[in-house]
């Protein structure tokens, strides 16, 4: 796999199906080009997948925001937009117990603790270095490898999903 364009969405994005009932759990790898044009694509196909699982119900704009974030930063400051690179994205999903996501990039990396806060007084009015913050606040779970080029993140369902209409109530 020596030319990073034979590498797409299509071809990548084959759901690995496993558990006990159908749907109970699913596994997806994904790799992506460089280039801020492959990250819709690549989002909205894996978020149809998210949605059809049932594994986050309630949660799912959460995850689609951390996602297209970890996949931005990725693409911009990991790979600088060097489409030679690839973004590998990992998707585990299992009913009940939520998803988990891990963004790969093959960048220098960095060290997040050195990312300044986004909402201290000096930085409220930046135009970037939000990303992380967002992450963070979406999902239950973020972490970085010890190398910064590679991010963490887990969400675990709702505890009263939409469309969830069970009631301790008797009659009525």
């Amino acid at each position: 796999m020596n030319d990073a364009r034979s590498v797409n969405v299509r071809a990548d994005l084959w759901p690995t199906f496993a558990g006990r009932g159908a749907g109970s759990l699913f596994e997806v790898e994904a790799w992506i080009q460089s280039e801020i044009k492959a990250i819709s694509p690549l989002v909205e196909r894996l978020m149809r997948l998210i949605e059809g699982s049932h594994c986050i119900t309630g949660e799912e704009p959460a995850v689609e925001l951390a996602l297209r974030e970890a996949l931005n930063n990725a693409v911009v400051h990991g790979n600088r937009l060097d489409a030679h690179k690839l973004v590998h994205v990992r998707c585990r999903c299992k009913v009940r117990e939520g998803i988990s996501l891990i963004v790969s990039n093959r960048g220098q990396g960095f060290d997040p603790r050195t990312i300044p806060d986004p909402v201290t007084i000096e930085n409220l009015e930046k135009d970037h270095g939000r990303g992380i913050h967002l992450m963070k606040l979406a999902m239950d779970e973020v972490s970085f490898d010890e190398r910064g080029t590679e991010i963490h993140m887990s969400k675990r369902p709702a505890r009263n999903p939409r469309g969830d209409f069970r009631s301790d109530s008797r009659g009525s």
